[in-house]
């Protein structure tokens, strides 16, 4: 599949007239827990020529594609990347730190690696992760629960905790986060794990009265240590300085 996905990308890069300089995979694949059927998502960062950098008139920055066979892809344009960064966007930290690489420009990666951990906020992050536990809350509490939505729900309440205890960013592969749950909730997690694998997306499974009980638990805890958290470094002309020497390529 990876050499599909990457001539898909060269297909987007001759029609688009962008070079590709980063492409990861994000979601479920890349967290770890996808099902029989899950889509590819596809993430990219991208740059155009120097011209359209020079423009006075706003364009687009960003490219999405879907193809017949699952590949859900979606770009960033390098300007908007590097502006996003400077706010510490958990998103496009976690294509930063995706364990699933399709490609990547090395030297360009390594001091946007370098930067992102400069400037990272945890109360940025923090904040993004509570606000996609709650989201998912409600659904969770159902009497028949898509697997997924408690995996979404898992996998951002532990990142959400593992901020406030480490005051770093949160591991994207779930289960290097899944070690700081207690030892029954990572039980019934393998449990859930090994069904979801073996189930497509439109399998409903009973309640789990135990996870939801650890999430409500977790949601108040990482509320009540939001505020002591930091805003994380400004790094302005260090991010500027890199996007000059890329743009210039």
């Amino acid at each position: 599949m990876k050499d599909k996905i990457v001539a898909k990308l060269k297909e987007v890069e001759l029609q688009k007239g962008v070079e590709i300089l980063y492409a990861v995979e994000s979601g479920s694949r890349a967290w770890g827990f996808a099902s029989s059927d899950s889509d590819y998502d596809i993430r990219f960062i991208y740059k155009h020529d120097i011209d359209y950098y020079l423009s006075l008139w706003e364009q687009t920055d960003v490219i999405e594609f879907m193809t017949e066979d699952d590949l859900d892809g979606s770009g960033w344009d390098l300007r908007k990347s590097i502006k996003l960064l400077a706010k510490s966007n958990a998103s496009l930290l976690e294509w930063i730190f995706s364990p699933v690489v399709y490609y990547e420009n090395e030297a360009f990666m390594k001091q946007i690696r370098t930067l992102a951990k400069e400037c990272f906020s945890p109360i940025a992050c923090l904040h993004h992760y509570l606000g996609t536990t709650k989201n998912f809350m409600d659904v969770c509490e159902q009497e028949e629960v898509k697997l997924k939505s408690y995996f979404y729900a898992l996998r951002t309440a532990l990142a959400g905790k593992w901020i406030i205890i480490s005051q770093t960013f949160p591991p994207v592969d779930f289960m290097e986060l899944l070690p700081i749950a207690p030892q029954n909730i990572q039980e019934k997690v393998k449990e859930l794990m090994l069904i979801k694998a073996n189930q497509d997306e439109s399998y409903l499974h009973p309640k789990e009265k135990l996870i939801m009980i650890f999430l409500q638990e977790t949601v108040v805890f990482n509320q009540e240590n939001a505020s002591g958290l930091g805003i994380g470094k400004k790094v302005s002309e260090e991010l500027d300085g890199v996007f000059r020497e890329i743009i210039k390529l």
